[in-house]
């Protein structure tokens, strides 16, 4: 195994030739490697470091003939390299003295690490390892194909896991943000080597990535970054769709770069975006535009041994770029929502109107909530409902309410002073956990180039209004702004006649 130091030195290091530092904020330090590399650091204190490697890919780069890439290469993350046997690397990352995981989601693809100070060194040769010269041996990739056909059953098997998934393919029509986050099934033994070293090829280039580090000397992992990562040349594509148009025939001689080793962290990636608000959750083989086409959509999934049915209504918001985005944040906390059997709590959602309008006066709903899936360029707003069969015919109509609330009703000022307060404190909280504070902080450089401080975000949460509010509701769900709704119900019976319920409202555009 190559020899890797766990000094932590306590001395400046010198910046790599022409590299270039962005002043943010007092806490926040930002260096461009000449490569086009961004290294970023937020100065908090603690006794655990945090860094990551962000890279601006996911599913919704996927095209048919790559389909399922981003999973395996999520599975295959940590596994053997170039210059370390699987047990090596096993050795290495227990040695860390806390956790190293990847991530994949529609839009980025992580690596990151939790890990005590003087460990940060050999955090970030691992990364490293496997993101340049991991060697996707045919025995572990047949590994993960069982385990992924094993995941794919279990996941599939969760209502709360798998229905979002089929929302947004129904959303987006099976494409970009349509795309599926699990490997289909019959394409699980068509993912292999060559097909996984060409997407890293084409999408792991320098520019598209940011590493990212929490608790470490921003001197540090810029000579770090610099030392790990500096042989990625950064060379402009010219013409990236015709650089993309076919598979190559033999194995290309760039980086083999690999992902995973924790199918937990699938199920992260497929529910991340359900508890985000503010970030989102960002060819033959990559689409060279990542660009998606909202159409809503209708589709019945027969379930008859099913427990209960379950509806997800849903419309397009905004981007992460737009200023709405805020209104939007707003409007599903003050929506809210949750499980019947929910502790509930001041501060918890009981005052929420899905709890204090729904689950609060009808027995036969077990869960009602909100959702806000958060994208560069599009969103997924709506609300679900999971129910007992026997009230199949009066969940809809209670949902659909809820949105014209929103659009023929004023929100009190109380009401929507309590939302916004909400949505403050949950986005300080959650930055409260240090693998939470670099994930943001590597996501929002890839998105803005920059980190948005929480204060910036609570003065424009601060300056929603009623009016705004309700402008807004009427540019997502209103029956003039053309948005269709994309509906998804499951379970023993289908719906009758939904769109008449939209029209009877005045919610979408049927």
């Amino acid at each position: 195994m190559r020899k890797v130091s766990f000094g932590h030195a306590l001395r400046s290091y010198p910046r790599p030739r022409h590299a270039s530092t962005l002043p943010l904020n007092p806490a926040v330090r930002v260096t461009t490697l000449p490569n086009k590399i961004r290294v970023a650091t937020e100065n908090t204190p603690g006794h655990f470091s945090c860094v990551g490697l962000y890279v601006d890919a996911g599913a919704r780069h996927e095209t048919p003939s790559s389909s399922g890439v981003s999973h395996f290469l999520d599975r295959m993350a940590f596994k053997s390299t170039k210059s370390m046997s699987d047990a090596d690397m096993a050795t290495a990352m227990s040695a860390l003295g806390g956790q190293i995981m990847c991530s994949s989601s529609r839009e980025t693809i992580m690596y990151q690490s939790s890990h005590f100070h003087k460990a940060t060194p050999l955090a970030l040769s691992l990364i490293s390892e496997t993101v340049q010269n991991a060697s996707f041996l045919p025995e572990e990739l047949e590994a993960q194909r069982a385990a992924a056909e094993y995941e794919i059953r279990e996941l599939g098997a969760k209502p709360e896991v798998i229905l979002p998934e089929i929302l947004h393919h129904i959303a987006y029509d099976g494409k970009g943000l349509g795309n599926p986050l699990l490997c289909p099934e019959d394409r699980i033994h068509l993912i292999d080597a060559s097909l996984m070293r060409h997407f890293m090829e084409q999408m792991y280039r320098p520019e598209r990535m940011v590493i990212a580090g929490a608790g470490v000397a921003h001197e540090e992992l810029v000579e770090l970054a610099d030392k790990h990562f500096s042989s990625l040349k950064y060379a402009p594509v010219v013409d990236e769709q015709a650089a993309t148009l076919s598979l190559p025939r033999t194995s290309p001689s760039v980086p083999p770069n690999l992902l995973h080793s924790q199918p937990p962290n699938v199920f992260k990636s497929l529910t991340r975006a359900a508890s985000s608000y503010l970030y989102p959750n960002s060819p033959s083989l990559v689409s060279s535009g990542t660009g998606t086409t909202y159409t809503g959509g209708y589709r019945f999934i027969h379930d008859p041994e099913s427990e209960f049915n379950h509806i997800y209504i849903g419309f397009e918001g905004v981007g992460i770029h737009d200023d709405d985005i805020y209104e939007l944040a707003t409007m599903q906390v003050l929506l809210g929502g949750g499980g019947s059997f929910s502790a509930g709590g001041p501060g918890k959602g009981m005052y929420t109107r899905l709890y204090t309008h729904i689950l609060n006066h009808h027995s036969a709903v077990d869960h009602c909530a909100s959702f806000h899936h958060i994208y560069n360029d599009s969103s997924l707003f709506g609300l679900f409902a999971s129910f007992a069969p026997s009230a199949r015919s009066a969940v809809l109509p209670h949902l659909i309410h809820q949105l014209a609330l929103l659009l023929y009703r004023t929100v009190p000022p109380e009401e929507l002073s309590r939302a916004k307060n909400q949505l403050k404190s949950s986005l300080a909280m959650a930055l409260e956990s240090r693998s939470v504070e670099v994930e943001d902080l590597g996501r929002q450089l890839l998105v803005h180039n920059r980190k948005i401080p929480v204060s910036e975000m609570a003065d424009k949460i601060d300056a929603v209004t009623a009016e705004s509010l309700r402008r807004v509701a009427l540019r997502v769900f209103g029956s003039q702004s053309g948005g269709k709704p994309t509906v998804l119900v499951m379970g023993r019976n289908d719906l009758d006649e939904w769109e008449a319920q939209f029209r009877k409202y005045d919610v979408g555009t049927v």
